[in-house]
């Protein structure tokens, strides 16, 4: 997609579906995607008439965290654009790592729309943040939904995340930004080889062409295959399904038991985001356990996630709460 307010306009237009005069938040670092992304959404809103605010977060992990959030916020003002600062409670700093600070993060975010009546939040991760995040996974041992890596809509504490720019390189954001002159700032734990990512990204940008080419084939074949995969998945739940409602569902214990690993891992990440209307899925470890569990059939109850796992006669049930 060529990048320009125009193109992303229409693209916007085409892919998504929107209320009228649409109020939608961006996620706003202060870096170069974010910094894009922002005036890319502010483009789209005035030709919607619509409201946008720029959400900036004091994640309070670098000593000067909040001058920039400041810095940030002073910068959107001279050009028009509405911001609010969130800071993260002290309390939830302590570990300073990167998966505590993204989900300090989407929190804030998310319960700042959901008390605004956002329906919409703008995420700034593109095509090279997908390729990371594809290698990161893959070394962690992933399967095949968890390979497909990031997705353009995703449901966050009931906030559609969206991230239009999954096709575009940081190169093509940060030409972007210097052809509308606009400012940014480098974060430098993007720098910190202490962190996963950045030794992925540090990887990456060593690796020759050829190496990059094999990589990005192989992301592209799972991001072909995994629809199929996803379909074969909420295919082989329902002929298993017994019961459903919103709270419960009820599936045949002799039938699942004796799915692979693999398949019945991803059966049960579906029924926990049916139940709990996000996508953010139970970690691998703890739903392997319950599969073990299952196969020996010598458990009553299991907690996954908030979600009540219990062995009743022939069936497994799934619910939000003990029932």
């Amino acid at each position: 997609m060529k990048l320009t307010n125009k193109e992303f306009i229409k693209n916007i237009e085409k892919k998504y579906t929107f209320e009228k005069k649409p109020s939608v938040a961006v996620a706003v670092s202060g870096g170069p995607d974010s910094m894009s992304l922002l005036f890319l959404v502010n483009a789209f809103i005035k030709y919607k008439k619509g409201n946008l605010i720029a959400l900036i977060v004091d994640h309070r992990i670098r000593k000067n965290s909040k001058e920039e959030a400041k810095y940030i916020s002073t910068y959107l003002h001279k050009n028009n654009i509405t911001s609010q600062i969130l800071s993260v409670n002290k309390d939830n700093v302590s570990k300073k790592s990167m998966n505590e600070a993204r989900n300090n993060r989407y929190n804030l975010l998310t319960d700042f729309c959901i008390k605004n009546n956002i329906l919409h939040l703008f995420i700034a991760h593109h095509k090279d943040d997908n390729l990371e995040t594809f290698l990161n996974r893959k070394i962690a041992g992933s399967d095949f939904y968890g390979l497909k890596s990031m997705s353009e809509l995703s449901l966050y504490n009931k906030v559609l995340m969206i991230r239009p720019l999954l096709n575009l390189s940081k190169d093509k954001l940060i030409d972007y930004n210097k052809k509308n002159k606009i400012e940014y700032i480098n974060d430098p734990s993007n720098f910190n080889l202490d962190y996963t990512r950045p030794s992925i990204r540090n990887f990456l940008k060593k690796s020759d062409q050829k190496i990059i080419k094999e990589i990005n084939k192989d992301f592209e074949n799972i991001l072909f295959y995994s629809p199929y995969f996803i379909q074969m998945i909420l295919e082989i739940l329902l002929k298993n399904m017994v019961y459903v409602d919103s709270n419960k569902i009820l599936v045949g214990l002799d039938n699942i038991k004796n799915f692979n690993e693999i398949i019945s891992e991803n059966i049960i990440r579906r029924i926990h985001q049916f139940l709990f209307y996000e996508s953010n899925s139970p970690r691998s470890k703890k739903t392997r356990i319950l599969i073990r569990e299952m196969e020996k059939l010598n458990f009553n109850n299991f907690n996954l996630k908030g979600m009540i796992v219990k062995k009743n006669d022939d069936f497994l049930t799934f619910s939000r709460k003990s029932v």
